[in-house]
């Protein structure tokens, strides 16, 4: 079993930042493809970005050149640094486990918030 744990979520104003951190316990994440996945009201689950165990990163177009995602496998934790924030990224934001032998894993999500 992989536990995640988001934090880092609140209210900004547009054109804001945001720090979301991501820690995992169960398993180590160096063996896992890592990612930030978010759902806003209403709408499906869609992909934030993902980090590859070479570091290898992938970004939804719509947060590339705002959004940053990185890993610390010694603290077992994955970081999404959101720059430029805009009203349409209000969402809740999933942290993500995914391998091929221990499966798949979420977190309880954060809440963001971008509203003047």
């Amino acid at each position: 079993q992989v536990q995640l744990v988001e934090s880092g979520g609140g209210l900004v104003q547009p054109g804001g930042s945001l720090r979301l951190s991501c820690v995992a316990s169960g398993r180590s994440i160096i063996i896992s493809t890592m990612g930030w996945y978010r759902q806003a009201p209403g709408k499906e689950r869609e992909l934030v970005a993902t980090i590859q165990r070479t570091e290898s990163t992938n970004y939804a177009d719509f947060v590339k050149g705002r959004f940053t995602i990185s890993r610390d496998n010694a603290k077992n934790m994955i970081y999404l640094q959101m720059n430029s924030l805009k009203p349409e990224d209000t969402a809740v934001y999933y942290c993500n486990f995914q391998n091929i032998i221990y499966g798949n894993y979420w977190g309880q999500g954060t809440q963001v918030t971008v509203s003047s």
